[in-house]
């Protein structure tokens, strides 16, 4: 950075009085820090690197005591940042303000294959740290293995499950998804089911493998009981709401089973739990049913979920949660967005995928497109309908998609349209105490279209049996007559 950039960091500190998410002060009036290795991982941790500050006292309302010596206190920066693995290579910037020296060090960010970045001398497990806000957290050990498995591409979808056997699978779904992965491919085609198998990752080394056990078996769950769905209606918008009689969920399912049956299930959940209103278009008199969120996106994020969700041994005790609050609905997930794809792109770019295999699978199915156009549906769906854009969150190894429901001004208006046709609709069942004609009805209502006015206001009546026809047997003809009985 430039000193001018340092300046503007240093008056920024005054004026907040906060460390950030890539910010870290230190004092260094009477040395240098001892330990900087848990800001130094962390900072080179995360895609945006990061920055130290020395010279201001955070104990002390972060007020500006300076540093005790440049030059020493970047050579003992950079003695600890030599310990580091791999080595970190910051970047000092120097200024003075009121006759004190400050001194910054920007950490960058290292790349995604080396992470993560730890302390050599208490090794990769005690030495890897996260920043969350303005403090430095140990990594568990699942976030050290998600980097362990992008960079040695490790793929648990075609982990071997040891107890399971062709008796536990559905044989015949399993033949006939063999032969639809010959279809259109000769090569293939011309090889034996068990050498297909072993190809195209059925099986490795004559045994199952998860991708197929989570598809084919008809219960999944006796190998791993976390690799379902947890579906609830919470009675509130916060977890831990509670309903008018105290019930902490008024609806709560454990969804199972294999891929596709969970999929249906979670959807057959979701309907059930949603609101379902019908709404006539006061333009084409067509009627359409609304709900909550459109199922289309919702399919979309729970399939989602069920696809690249982390499968690895370590998340084996993580089910997916389906969570329907009174106005919002999540879909969490177990593992984080996965490679070097960050929030902003999703839908944008083509990301690294998690489980190859199972994606394939389910494209061969006819489950899913595989042609990353799950979240750009979601969106599009959204819009369409009129809802907020969905909010996607990755945080400390898990990935969930929120659907939030109309703004409640929508629904204000929707009850002050709603009220609106009870009113006209009371109005012409008192003007049809006279038989009227087509014309006359459409006079009333102030529309020119005859056609249009019977379709929208009248025929609905019709069909409640509120208002009735004088010809019914010739519901066309000019010389019909709308009337209500008295």
């Amino acid at each position: 950075m430039t000193i001018e950039e340092f300046e503007i960091i240093l008056n920024r500190i005054q004026q907040q009085k906060t460390e950030t998410q890539t910010l870290e002060v230190k004092s260094a009036a009477d040395g240098c820090p001892k330990k900087l290795f848990d800001t130094l991982s962390s900072f080179s941790n995360q895609d945006d690197g990061g920055v130290i500050v020395f010279g201001v006292d955070e104990n002390q309302n972060f007020r500006e005591v300076g540093v005790y010596d440049p030059q020493d206190l970047q050579k003992q920066v950079n003695n600890q940042c030599l310990q580091m693995e791999p080595v970190v290579r910051p970047l000092f910037t120097v200024t003075e303000k009121d006759g004190k020296s400050f001194v910054a060090a920007e950490i960058p960010a290292v790349d995604l294959t080396e992470r993560p970045c730890y302390y050599k001398g208490v090794g990769r497990i005690k030495g890897s740290y996260i920043r969350s806000g303005d403090s430095d957290e140990h990594m568990t050990e699942y976030e050290i293995y998600s980097y362990e498995a992008f960079r040695k591409k490790y793929q648990d979808d075609i982990r071997v499950v040891e107890r399971a056997t062709m008796q536990t699978v559905d044989e015949k779904k399993l033949y006939d998804y063999i032969g639809k992965l010959k279809e259109g491919k000769p090569n293939l085609a011309s090889l034996s089911d068990e050498t297909v198998s072993e190809l195209m990752s059925v099986t490795r080394n004559g045994s199952l493998t998860l991708s197929t056990v989570m598809l084919f078996s008809p219960y999944p769950q006796a190998f791993f009981p976390g690799f379902g769905i947890i579906a609830s209606v919470v009675p509130g918008t916060e977890m831990g709401d509670t309903g008018e009689q105290g019930e902490r969920f008024t609806d709560n399912q454990r969804i199972e089973g294999n891929i596709p049956q969970m999929l249906e299930e979670a959807l057959q959940f979701v309907r059930r739990n949603m609101h379902h209103r019908t709404i006539i278009d006061p333009y084409t008199g067509k009627r359409a049913d609304r709900t909550d969120y459109p199922l289309t996106a919702v399919r979309e994020a729970v399939l989602n979920a069920l696809v690249h969700r982390d499968y690895s041994m370590h998340t084996e005790a993580m089910p997916i949660q389906l969570l329907l609050f009174e106005d919002r609905m999540e879909i969490r997930n177990p593992g984080g967005i996965y490679g070097r794809i960050q929030v902003d792109q999703l839908g944008k770019v083509q990301p690294d995928t998690r489980n190859p295999v199972l994606a394939m699978a389910l494209e061969v199915l006819d489950i899913t497109e595989n042609r990353y156009s799950g979240i750009p549906t979601i969106r599009r769906e959204m819009e369409r309908c009129g809802l907020p854009q969905p909010e996607f969150t990755d945080a400390r190894g898990s990935f969930a998609v929120c659907f939030r429901k109309r703004d409640e001004n929508d629904g204000k208006r929707d009850n002050r349209r709603k009220s609106d046709e009870e009113d006209l609709q009371s109005s012409l069942l008192l003007y049809c105490r006279t038989p009227r004609t087509k014309k006359e009805i459409g006079a009333f209502l102030g529309l020119s279209s005859t056609t249009y006015a019977i379709q929208r206001y009248v025929m609905p009546l019709v069909e409640q049996g509120k208002i009735r026809m004088s010809m019914p047997d010739k519901p066309k003809s000019p010389k019909q007559l709308f009337y209500t009985e008295i």
